[in-house]
């Protein structure tokens, strides 16, 4: 095993897109192990949209990224080196360990994962927390019933493609937008969603409403949000009364763009409910949730599909591209 390890830091915050100049890959030494310390060497990194807004140092939800400091991420890696009794040299575990190819840990916040089942990159997608984002989003906020219409944004995405999935178990119409015919195909003839709908292929926003409307034909009862702005608006405008909103991301203002509502009234008019959450402040749910996401990816029920950029170095590309929607699915960085 190497003495060094690659690591990639926060060198900048970024004013308006990410750029690659945020970021500076450093070399460093494999550290020495304390009592009750592993050392675990990552397979593969989850890129998330999260991280853009823990990019900049704004008040949010959560602390902002400090700089100089390896930028913060979801891991699955195997143990190569163990001072710690409860984890043996290859146990394959789930952290938090950025974006690197090591980390050190005294066992706090990570967890053995079981691989004889379920792949060990899913624990960072449909069984990991884009899986429980969907699930809760899902069950404890649109709570949808059989025969009503669930409608998800960014509907090839890691969350959004489970979503649908789940949407469709709970005996649901599941219509998805995505962008490009290509996705949307996968999301009807993989996934088993009812419709989807090209944004890509709307010449404005009148046409989208046309194409949501024809994909809709009774309204939305619920709606899954990723991605804000225009996408909104024309849901809102097919929302039924009493119709159920779950806000997940805005990745349409994530470089800071405004995203005004143009018809805010119809949160009124239709007696809407909308509610914005962030998946890590319910922690317990995710037992039960993952039990239930890990049993449906075993049986071949719930699929996922991965974007795998290879070497660290190549995070933040994929990281800037991920913003963009070029991802088809999870993104990951293979890091081995």
């Amino acid at each position: 095993m190497s003495d060094t390890y690659k690591r990639i830091v926060l060198a900048s915050r970024p004013s308006g897109a990410v750029s690659p100049d945020n970021f500076r890959l450093e070399q460093v030494p494999v550290p020495e192990l304390a009592d009750g310390q592993v050392l675990v060497r990552n397979h593969y990194l989850s890129l998330d949209p999260y991280m853009r807004g823990r990019m900049n140092e704004g008040k949010s939800y959560a602390t902002p990224q400090p700089l100089n400091e390896v930028m913060i991420g979801g891991t699955v890696g195997e143990v190569v080196a163990s001072r710690n009794p409860k984890y043996a040299v290859g146990d394959k575990v789930l952290g938090m360990f950025g974006w690197q190819e090591m980390g050190v840990s005294d066992g706090s916040g990570m967890q053995k994962v079981d691989t004889s089942r379920i792949p060990l990159s899913a624990y960072l997608g449909a069984v990991g927390m884009p899986g429980v984002t969907a699930w809760y989003g899902l069950n404890r906020i649109i709570a949808p019933k059989a025969g009503e219409t669930v409608v998800v944004s960014a509907a090839s995405g890691a969350v959004g493609s489970v979503v649908g999935q789940l949407a469709k178990m709970a005996g649901c119409r599941a219509v998805g937008i995505a962008g490009g015919k290509e996705k949307c195909d996968y999301v009807v003839n993989e996934l088993g969603f009812d419709a989807c709908v090209d944004y890509k292929a709307a010449s404005d926003p009148k046409a989208l409403y046309t194409m949501l409307k024809e994909a809709t034909p009774q309204g939305v009862d619920g709606y899954f949000e990723n991605v804000g702005g225009e996408i909104l608006d024309a849901v809102l405008s097919r929302m039924n009364p009493f119709g159920r909103i779950a806000v997940c991301g805005m990745i349409a203002g994530y470089d800071g763009e405004p995203l005004p509502l143009k018809n805010p009234q119809l949160i009124l008019v239709s007696r809407l409910k909308i509610e914005g959450f962030i998946v890590s402040e319910h922690m317990e749910v995710w037992p039960q949730a993952l039990s239930e996401l890990g049993g449906a990816v075993a049986q071949g029920k719930l699929k996922f599909r991965e974007s795998v950029a290879q070497g660290l170095e190549s995070a933040p590309e994929a990281f800037m591209g991920l913003l963009k929607g070029k991802n088809f699915g999870k993104q990951l960085v293979k890091l081995i």
